[in-house]
């Protein structure tokens, strides 16, 4: 883990952004399409956290983005080239545009202020989305990524933003995968590699101080 000091000059809230990937009802709810990765997301406290990062920016004055996968219902434009999408296509939960399954899902909230960006196609809620020119022209530094899965979409934000410059923290306890013993093996082998693991008690702490700048508009 970072010491405190370390992790104080990478998220200055003026130059940080907290994104949230996939923390949308179809995926994590209550009726989700995946319902053991939905149980891991709550049972372990993610979601939970992920909350508690969420109103954390808010109150801090962080930039939050929520990056949503959704489909069209002719499903033109998705992919189709790996197993993962065809399977999608099978689930009796559809993330399809304009239902409550592509709502971000309790407990998260969602401000005016913050930023929902939604995808069509791919496993990156950065790659081919318009993550990317938002975090440039908010002067981003440094992406703090959360959400899930671990499995897929977690790790190809991780990657995508550090291929781009940017500087990414990854709050361990709030993100998710399957099984529940993949998501830790995951980030200590893989993601503490390319990015800084704190814990959300860590992050928070660095939001809930005053700022060294201002926020470019």
């Amino acid at each position: 883990m970072p010491s405190s000091e370390e992790l104080s000059d990478l998220l200055d809230p003026a130059s940080t952004v907290l994104i949230t990937v996939e923390c949308q009802q179809g995926v994590v709810g209550p009726d989700a399409a995946l319902p053991e990765l939905a149980c891991e997301a709550r049972a372990s406290g993610a979601l939970a956290n992920v909350a508690r990062l969420v109103a954390g920016a808010h109150r801090g004055g962080v930039q939050v983005i929520h990056a949503v996968a959704e489909r069209r219902p002719d499903g033109r434009g998705a992919n189709r080239n790996a197993r993962l999408f065809r399977a999608a296509e099978r689930l009796p939960v559809q993330q399809l545009r304009g239902t409550a399954a592509v709502r971000v899902a309790p407990p998260v909230e969602v401000t005016e202020e913050d930023f929902v960006v939604r995808r069509l196609h791919g496993l990156s809620p950065i790659q081919g989305t318009d993550v990317d020119a938002l975090l440039r022209n908010l002067g981003c530094r440094t992406l703090v990524v959360t959400g899930v899965s671990a499995n897929v979409a977690v790790p190809n934000a991780v990657f995508d933003a550090v291929n781009r410059g940017y500087t990414v923290v990854v709050p361990a306890d709030a993100v998710a995968g399957v099984p529940s013993e993949y998501t830790p093996a995951m980030v200590r082998h893989t993601l503490a590699w390319v990015a800084t693991v704190a814990t959300t008690d860590e992050v928070l702490a660095c939001f809930e101080r005053p700022s060294r700048n201002v926020r470019r508009a």
